[in-house]
């Protein structure tokens, strides 16, 4: 059985950090799906896909997907209309 528990953005930091540069969990997304802002930090994460997949918390639209093939993260973030990064 495959566990797809349910995460919030914390749990993905260290991800973040790694192909942003930096803390992302305090940037502030907006959701390309139903306009809501928020940090990361309260997104909805699934790691158990093939990849990571970051939905939102309000509409459950599809924001993000980060995958890691041999060193290299693919990152889309389609799904997001905006990302400010952290002051």
């Amino acid at each position: 059985m495959i566990d797809n528990q349910a995460l919030d953005g914390n749990a993905i930091a260290g991800t973040l950090a790694e192909v942003f540069g930096g803390d992302m969990t305090t940037a502030i997304g907006t959701c390309g799906h139903c306009g809501t802002r928020g940090p990361v930090a309260e997104v909805v994460v699934y790691r158990r896909a093939p990849g990571v997949v970051v939905r939102c918390r309000v509409c459950d639209g599809l924001l993000m997907v980060i995958t890691q093939v041999r060193d290299v993260f693919c990152v889309d973030a389609l799904g997001l209309a905006e990302l400010q990064a952290p002051a």
